[in-house]
């Protein structure tokens, strides 16, 4: 009989325990977050996104033809534009010309970098393009020392600076242009088609000389190309630069610009409205893009970029621009012969970028980059022990190992770079970080690299040169978050077709790719159906009462939660804060929009 009772009790308080737990009341939470809709996502077609690439790329490989001419022609110009100087100090003399073009870089890059974020990236572009082609073209009509004596440097340095001008805004509107444009889940594998063009142009521009050299020499003999020869790879820029000027001025402008300029437009009526009260400094330091907004709200960026672009660049520089001279002055080899080792090595390069690119896309950024760091640390030395061998074989053994840090920097830089800047000041931060980090330590790689031989007496300060950089953007690799797959930081997402748009709107809310916060987009009202549960406490104690009168007491106390203080808009179905990046998604959601 106890025993039935006492089991009639246990059910009784089992039931009570159960009708306690159920949810009596369902609580409507509204909170504003970001949602994506499938109209909010870019969708390029591959024509486009062809024709984009083939405007942008053919800017860097004017840049980049012109670099390997110079280097190429270096020890030939010095007879040209510094006859009557020891043959050293006129290499020096023609090495500060190169030097030159880089310091006027920086002015270049905050002039058009904040340009570009607010008139558009393809303008810029376009005036970048034609102020190459003109500055280049020119350098082959030259007069000569032996014309207008030591005076004959100084339109040469006038040319190279604006060169220097308008590639500091080339590259960084280039590298913004092509992110900007390429599917966000393979951005490292199109934007590295931009690097390939500065290498085949580099390359184009070793065997233009190399081809001109023997021409001249066959046709009017040894010594033409010091009388005239030199002035041919530069007039071949003319024909160049019409074409490519032609196919700048047809691609579009990239959608993220459009997008971001309603934003920026907003927040320059916002700024001009409370203009009674701000000064000048401050409306400036406001503006995104700006040298002060760059370094006041981006300073962490800019360092890790110009890290990064130090390393590429010294190790670029000496492969491209600076080894001609070493072979020639270092190793005793002919001009021919350094252009005929160099040439193959920067083409099998260049045609590598676009599988390193792809490879990061699949792996991530930052391993690539961790190789590029490892193997100049590792190969450099030996590479440079090679070279002094003498052989063909031998040097470019030599250049390949060199050439293999150079890929993995260059094959993932112009994805990885642009992503550390939001789209409201991305050029303008490409510009400033790239410009001063090759003005100081790319294009001066030359001239200190064969200064640091002439005041060591060792051939190898070079590679300790390289070695050193290296080491510096290994920590701003380690320091540097992953950007691979993921949409541009203030970027809409961008993809290749409607359907991967549509999966990837049905599926923001598992991506963790996917950041709305930082998007171009209005907040919209989300509506969250919360059912309201007894706290596991007063569940057991109502059980234990097991009377009518607790379950009573039980229902008015959840009364008065519904009618007394409600949740706060900010809180989920878990109790958790709302965020407006992944917050409430645990219960049925319905958006404003829909």
């Amino acid at each position: 009989m106890q025993n039935q009772q006492r089991q009639g009790r246990e059910e009784h308080q089992r039931h009570s325990a159960r009708k306690a737990g159920k949810p009596k009341h369902t609580l409507q939470i509204h909170f504003r977050r970001k949602r994506l809709k499938t109209t909010d996502v870019t969708v390029v077609p591959h024509d486009t996104l062809r024709q984009a690439i083939s405007g942008t790329v053919v800017g860097n490989f004017m840049e980049w033809y012109d670099f390997g001419v110079y280097g190429y022609l270096a020890v030939t110009m010095t007879s040209v534009f510094t006859k009557g100087l020891p043959e050293s100090m006129g290499l020096l003399v023609m090495l500060l010309g190169f030097a030159v073009s880089f310091l006027v870089r920086p002015l270049g890059g905050i002039v058009l970098g904040p340009l570009g974020d607010r008139v558009g990236r393809q303008k810029v572009l376009f005036f970048t393009m034609g102020m190459m082609a003109i500055s280049t073209g020119l350098i082959g009509l030259l007069p000569t020392a032996a014309q207008i004596g030591p005076w004959a440097v100084l339109p040469l340095y006038f040319l190279k600076m604006m060169q220097g001008f308008s590639t500091g805004g080339e590259y960084a509107g280039a590298t913004t242009y092509i992110s900007e444009f390429s599917p966000d889940r393979k951005r490292g594998f199109y934007s590295a088609w931009l690097d390939l063009g500065s290498y085949l142009g580099s390359a184009f521009g070793a065997m233009t000389v190399a081809i001109t050299t023997v021409v001249c020499d066959h046709i009017w003999g040894a010594g033409s190309m010091a009388a005239i020869g030199w002035r041919i790879p530069y007039l071949l820029t003319i024909p160049l630069g019409i074409i490519a000027i032609l196919l700048r001025s047809r691609i579009p402008e990239t959608p993220q610009f459009t997008n971001q300029l309603e934003q920026q437009e907003a927040e320059a009526a916002a700024l001009e409205a409370r203009g009674n009260g701000a000064t000048q400094e401050q409306a400036k330091k406001d503006t995104p893009g700006s040298v002060p907004y760059l370094i006041h709200h981006h300073w962490r960026e800019l360092l890790m970029a110009i890290s990064i672009v130090a390393a590429t660049n010294t190790a670029g520089y000496v492969l491209t621009s600076y080894m001609p001279t070493y072979l020639e002055e270092e190793v005793g080899t002919t001009p021919t012969m350094a252009a005929a080792a160099s040439a193959p090595v920067l083409i099998l390069m260049s045609l590598s970028l676009p599988l390193i690119g792809a490879l990061s896309d699949r792996i991530g950024r930052k391993p690539v980059y961790a190789a590029a760091v490892a193997s100049a640390l590792i190969f450099m030395l030996p590479a440079f022990w090679l070279l002094h061998q003498g052989d063909f074989w031998a040097i470019q053994g030599a250049l390949l190992l060199i050439a293999i840090p150079v890929a993995c920097y260059a094959g993932v830089s112009a994805s990885t770079l642009p992503a550390l800047f939001p789209t409201s000041s991305r050029f303008g931060g490409m510009g400033l970080s790239y410009n001063l980090a090759v003005s100081l330590f790319g294009g001066t790689t030359p001239l200190v690299a064969q200064a640091l031989i002439v005041l060591t007496g060792n051939h190898y300060m070079p590679a300790v040169y390289i070695m050193i950089f290296a080491a510096l953007s290994g920590i701003a690799v380690w320091c540097m978050q992953e950007s691979s797959k993921s949409p541009l930081l203030g970027s809409l997402p961008t993809v290749e077709t409607k359907a991967e748009a549509i999966h990837l709107v049905k599926n923001q809310d598992d991506d963790p790719l996917i950041d709305t916060s930082t998007m171009p987009m209005p907040l919209v009202t989300m509506e969250v159906s919360v059912p309201e549960v007894k706290q596991p406490e007063e569940t057991a104690a109502a059980g234990a009462d097991g009377a009518a009168g607790t379950g009573t007491d039980a229902k008015a106390g959840a009364e008065s939660n519904v009618s007394g203080d409600k949740p706060s808009a900010d809180r989920q179905s878990n109790g958790k804060p709302s965020d407006d990046k992944t917050g409430g998604e645990s219960a049925p959601q319905k958006a404003s929009e829909q």
